[in-house]
C-alpha cells in the first residue's frame, strides 16, 4: 500500500523539474535526492506489501516510508501555494506581488528546512532499507508469480476449512456440473467454477471430482493444489507424477531434470484425448476465458438463500436442533451479516457455540463487534484469511481503490460515476495512451467486479453497473487495513480514538463527536453522510485545511455556498448535490484545479462568468428532475449556460443546460466542447435546430444526448444532421417531431431510445425496428394512429419496450418472430385500447406484463379469471400488474400464474 503513497508522491515531483519552477538550490537538491531515495525504494515495496502481515519490522519500515511520503506530499504542495497567487494588475497589487516575494523566500527556507528533516529520516530508514533486501531478494526469488509472470489463486484454506455437510442446498448443481463433464466433446474442456472467497468453491469441485459418476467414467484423475507462492516446475512435476499414479505407471527417467516447457508437452501429450478440467477461480474473467477457449462451461457458485443459511447455522450452532425462541432475532441479525458466505456462517456459528445461550447480551456482542472477533477469535482467524487472500492478491493500483471504499456507510449503495470521480480526484487512476481517464478508473471498477470484490446493486438493462455495494465482511476487511494504514478515518461513534493526522475524513455522526483541536493540516478528503447540522468548515476546523482536494457535502443541511472553499487551490471534487444552496459565487474561478462541479438537485439554476476560469472542469452537473409516468425521466430545471461555454475544452458530461437564449449562439458553442461523453439540453426551440445539429456533428465521442423542447408543442428540428456521433447509445428526445429524424436508424451502437410528444404521422417501429443491439424502446405520445404493429423479424435484441399515452390507440399486433428476446412490456395511458395485444402468446421470453391507467373496458373486472380468452394469452407471463382507469383510487393488483 506504501507503494501507491510513493508512486503518487513522484508523478507529483515530476512538474518541479518539468515547468522550470523558481526553486532555491537548498530545496532543488532537496527534492533531488527526495526522488532518487524514494524511486530506488519503489521496487522493493511491492515484495514488501506480502511481509506486512507477518513480519514486524518490514511492517514498520513501510509505515515509515507511507508517513515520509505523506509528509513531503504536504510540503510540495505548501510550495506550490506559494507561486499559485493572482496578484491582478495595478499598482496595489503590484506591492502586494512584491511583499509576496518576500514571504515567499522566507517560506522557500523554511521548506527547505522541511525537506532536509525529512530527508534525514529517508537516510535512516535506507539503512534499515539496506538490511532487509535481503528478505526482499528471497522473497523475489521464491515466488512462483515472478517466474511465470502472473498471479495465482492459493486454495490452501478453502478445502480444508468448509467440510462436505457445510455445503447444503447443492445437490443439483453437483449433478448439473457432473453431467457437464461426462457429456461434451471428445477434445479437452475446462469446467469453471466462478465466486468470490468463502463460497466454498473447491469444497464444491472436490465433490465433483469424488462423485461416483465421475470416477467411473474418469479412470485416470488428479487434484492439484495451485498457492499464491508456487514454483511452476515443482507444479507441473506434481501434475505429472499424480498422473502417472493414476494409471499405475512410474514416472520417466529424466523427468526430473525437464525445463517448464518439456514438462508442459509431456502433460498436454497426455491430456490429448478426452479430457476435463475443473477449475476453482474468484475471478470471473479467468472463468469465462479459460472456458471459451476450450469450448467448456462456467458454473457461478452463488451464497446460500436466506433459508439455507438459517439451516446451516442452526445445524453448526445448535448442533441440528431448533434455535430457541429467545435467540432467534439476535442469531438472524448474525446471518444477515455473513450475506450467504458458507464459510463466514460455518466460522461464526463455531463463535455462537461457545456462547452461553442463556446469556443474550453475549449473543448481542457477537452481533455487534464481529469486526473485532475476526482480529481475535482463533475460529474466525481462518475466515479473514481466506477473505484477505482476495485482498492481498490486488494490484497495488486496486489497494488503494477498493479501501477507499470505506469512506461510504454500511449498506450504502455506491454510485458509479460518484466513484469514478471520486477515484480520479484522489489521483488514484493511471493515465492510458487511448483511454479518458474515466475510461481506466471504469476499468478498475470492472476489475473489482470481475474479482468479486463488489456486487451489483443496480443495473441497467444494457448491463451497465449503476451501482454496487460492499459485503458486510469484506467491510470489516476494509476497515482493519484503513485503522492500519491510516488511509480512512471514518467518524460515527463517540470516544474513538482518532489518529494524530487524518488524511481523509469520513463523517457518520453528529458534527458535535468530531475530536476537539482534531490537526487538518493534511486533510485531503471531507465526506458528510447523515450529518444533520450545518456544517460550518471553519467551525470545525479553526487550524484551516488549505491542502483539500475532495469536499463532498451531498446532502447536508447547507443553504449557502461554503466560503471556506475559496482557499483551496487543490480541490478537485465539489458536490453540493441535494442541498439548499441558490447562488455561486465569483470566487469559484479560484479552484483552477477543479474537475468536478455537481450541483443536482441543488436550486443553483445560474453559473457566474468565472466559471470559464476552470480549465480542468470534466463534469458540470446542474439540474433538477423529477419521474413521470412511462419510465421516463424528466429534466424539470436546468441552468443558464454561458456564451463562451465552449472555452471549458476538458467537458466531459454537460447537463442540463437551458437553450433558449442567445439565439443559436450557444448551441453553436457546443461544437467545441469535442471531449463530451453526455449532453443534456433542455428548453429548445424549433429555430435553433440547425446551430444544434451543426455542432452535434462535431462531438463524435458523444455517447448520451437528451434534448425536451420548450414547450409540448414545439418542434425539435433535428433533420439537419448528416454524420451523427456514431457511438451515441442512448438517446432521449422529448418534443414534436415533423419526421423521424433520418439518421437515428443509422445509430448501430443505439441501446436505448426514449420519444415522447412526437405525435408523428407516420408509424415509427418501421424505421427503428433493424436497430441491431437496440434493447430499451420507451414511446409515449409518438404516434397519432390506431395501430401498432410489430414486424415478424423486427427489434431482435429488444428486452423492454415501453407503449405510453397513445389516445387514438385502439390496436397492438406483435407478428410471430417480432421481439423474441423481450422480458418486459409496459404500457399505461392509452385509454382507447380495447385489449390486450394481439399475438401477445409469440413473446416467449415475456415475464412481466404491466398494464396501468388503461380503460375499463379493457379489464372490466379485477379478476384474472373473468378476462375471457385474453386472459389465456397472458397466461405465461409469470407476474402481470395492472390498474383500472376508472378507479377513483389508484389500485395495482398483481397476477403470479
Amino acid at each position: 500500500m506504501a507503494e501507491s503513497a510513493v508512486k503518487f508522491l513522484l508523478d507529483k515531483v515530476a512538474p518541479f523539474f518539468e515547468n522550470d519552477l523558481q526553486l532555491l538550490g537548498g530545496v532543488r537538491e532537496e527534492i533531488v535526492y527526495l526522488r532518487g531515495e524514494l524511486e530506488r525504494m519503489t521496487a522493493f515495496l511491492r515484495v514488501a506489501d506480502a511481509f506486512e502481515e507477518s513480519d514486524e519490522e518490514v511492517t514498520v519500515w513501510v509505515k515509515q516510508v507511507r508517513d515520509i511520503a505523506h509528509d513531503s506530499e504536504d510540503v510540495l504542495d505548501e510550495f506550490t501555494l506559494l507561486h499559485a497567487h493572482d496578484h491582478g494588475k495595478g499598482l496595489y497589487s503590484s506591492i502586494h506581488r512584491f511583499s509576496c516575494c518576500i514571504k515567499n523566500m522566507k517560506s522557500q527556507y523554511r521548506i527547505s528546512a522541511e525537506l532536509q528533516g525529512i530527508n534525514s529520516r529517508i537516510r535512516k530508514i535506507s539503512e534499515v532499507h539496506m538490511r532487509l533486501r535481503h528478505k526482499f531478494n528471497m522473497a523475489e526469488q521464491g515466488s512462483g508469480s515472478s517466474t511465470a509472470g502472473q498471479t495465482w489463486e492459493d486454495h490452501r484454506s478453502d478445502a480444508l476449512l468448509l467440510e462436505k455437510t457445510d455445503i447444503v442446498g447443492i445437490d443439483e448443481p453437483i449433478k448439473q456440473v457432473v453431467g457437464w463433464l461426462v457429456t461434451g466433446g471428445s477434445g479437452r474442456e475446462v469446467v469453471s467454477v466462478a465466486g468470490m472467497g468463502g463460497l466454498g468453491k473447491t469444497t464444491f469441485a472436490k465433490q465433483v471430482y469424488d462423485a461416483a459418476e465421475v470416477k467411473k467414467y474418469f479412470k485416470v484423475r488428479a487434484w492439484i493444489t495451485v498457492t499464491q507462492s508456487f514454483k511452476l516446475g515443482e507444479l507441473l512435476l506434481d501434475m505429472i507424477q499424480q498422473l502417472h499414479k493414476a494409471i499405475r505407471r512410474p514416472v520417466p527417467e529424466g523427468t526430473n531434470n525437464m525445463n517448464n516447457n518439456q514438462l508442459k508437452t509431456m502433460i498436454k501429450a497426455f491430456l490429448q484425448k478426452r479430457s476435463r478440467v475443473i477449475l476453482t477461480t474468484r475471478k470471473a474473467d479467468v472463468a469465462s476465458t479459460t472456458s471459451k477457449e476450450s469450448g467448456g462451461r462456467v458454473f457461478n457458485l452463488e451464497p446460500l438463500p436466506q433459508l439455507e443459511s438459517w439451516e446451516l447455522l442452526c445445524k453448526k450452532t445448535f448442533q441440528g436442533n431448533s434455535c430457541p425462541p429467545h435467540l432467534e432475532e439476535f442469531s438472524k441479525s448474525i446471518l444477515r451479516k455473513c450475506e450467504g458466505l458458507p464459510l463466514a456462517i460455518v466460522a461464526v456459528s463455531g463463535v455462537l457455540a461457545t456462547k452461553d445461550k442463556s446469556r443474550i447480551d453475549e449473543w448481542d456482542m457477537v452481533g455487534h463487534s464481529l469486526g473485532a472477533e475476526m482480529e481475535g477469535n482463533g475460529k474466525l482467524k481462518d475466515l479473514k484469511k481466506v477473505l484477505s487472500l482476495s485482498f492481498n492478491d490486488l494490484p497495488f493500483y486496486l489497494k488503494s481503490c477498493f479501501l477507499y471504499l470505506s469512506v461510504f456507510p454500511e449498506d450504502h449503495q455506491i454510485e458509479r460515476m460518484r466513484l469514478v470521480r471520486l477515484w480520479m480526484a484522489e489521483g488514484f487512476i493511471e493515465a492510458k495512451q487511448g483511454k479518458t481517464l474515466e475510461d481506466v478508473a471504469e476499468d478498475y471498477l470492472n476489475e473489482l467486479l470481475n474479482r468479486s470484490m463488489i456486487q451489483a446493486a443496480e443495473t441497467t438493462i444494457e448491463g451497465r453497473v449503476k451501482s454496487f455495494r460492499v459485503h458486510y465482511l469484506f467491510r470489516e476487511i476494509i476497515t482493519s487495513k484503513i485503522r492500519d494504514q491510516n488511509f480512512v478515518t471514518v467518524a460515527k461513534e463517540q470516544n474513538i480514538p482518532w489518529p494524530n493526522k487524518v488524511r481523509r475524513l469520513s463523517m457518520h455522526t453528529s458534527l458535535q463527536y468530531i475530536q476537539k483541536n482534531m490537526s487538518a493540516s493534511q486533510l485531503r478528503s471531507l465526506f458528510m453522510f447523515g450529518v444533520t447540522e450545518n456544517p460550518l468548515l471553519q467551525t470545525i476546523f479553526p487550524g484551516g485545511f488549505r491542502l483539500l482536494n475532495v469536499l463532498d457535502l451531498q446532502s447536508s443541511p447547507l443553504n449557502v455556498f461554503p466560503v471556506d472553499v475559496v482557499n483551496l487551490f487543490f480541490l478537485k471534487y465539489l458536490s453540493l448535490k441535494g442541498t439548499r444552496v441558490k447562488t455561486i459565487p465569483r470566487f469559484i474561478g479560484k479552484l483552477q484545479n477543479l474537475e468536478t462541479l455537481d450541483l443536482k438537485h441543488s436550486l443553483v439554476t445560474e453559473l457566474p462568468v468565472e466559471i470559464l476560469k476552470l480549465q480542468h472542469l470534466r463534469h458540470l452537473l446542474v439540474y433538477r428532475y423529477e419521474f413521470i409516468p412511462n419510465g421516463f425521466l424528466h429534466s424539470k430545471y436546468g441552468f443558464k449556460v454561458l456564451p463562451n461555454i465552449g472555452a471549458l475544452t476538458c467537458l466531459q458530461k454537460l447537463c442540463f443546460i437551458k437553450a433558449n437564449q442567445d439565439g443559436g449562439a450557444i448551441l453553436r458553442e457546443l461544437g467545441k466542447l469535442i471531449q463530451l461523453r453526455r449532453l443534456g439540453i433542455v428548453h429548445m426551440r424549433k429555430q435553433d435546430g440547425k446551430a444544434l445539429c451543426s455542432s452535434i456533428e462535431k462531438l463524435t465521442k458523444l455517447h448520451a444526448l437528451s434534448i425536451t423542447s420548450v414547450e409540448e408543442d414545439e418542434i425539435i428540428d433535428l433533420q439537419h444532421i448528416s454524420s451523427p456521433p456514431l457511438l451515441l447509445q442512448r438517446l432521449y428526445l422529448r418534443g414534436r417531431l415533423d419526421t423521424l429524424p433520418h439518421w437515428i436508424p443509422s445509430l448501430h451502437s443505439l441501446v436505448r431510445l426514449h420519444l415522447k410528444w412526437s405525435r408523428l404521422k407516420d408509424n415509427p417501429l418501421v424505421f427503428l425496428q433493424y436497430l441491431p443491439i437496440l434493447l430499451h424502446l420507451e414511446l409515449s405520445q409518438v404516434f397519432e394512429g390506431d395501430t401498432l404493429c410489430f414486424g415478424a423479424g423486427g427489434f431482435k435484441k429488444l428486452k423492454h419496450l415501453g407503449i405510453g399515452e397513445f389516445d387514438e390507440l385502439r390496436c397492438i399486433e406483435v407478428q410471430v418472430g417480432a421481439m423474441l428476446s423481450v422480458e418486459k412490456l409496459s404500457i399505461t395511458h392509452c385509454k382507447s385500447l380495447e385489449k390486450v395485444p394481439s399475438g401477445i402468446e409469440h413473446l416467449n421470453k415475456l415475464k412481466v406484463l404491466e398494464l396501468f391507467n388503461m380503460p375499463a373496458k379493457l379489464f372490466k373486472t379485477l379478476s384474472p379469471h373473468e378476462l375471457g380468452n385474453d386472459y389465456w394469452k397472458v397466461a405465461h407471463v409469470p407476474e402481470v400488474y395492472f390498474t383500472n382507469l376508472r378507479e377513483s383510487r389508484r389500485r395495482s393488483t398483481l397476477w403470479r400464474v
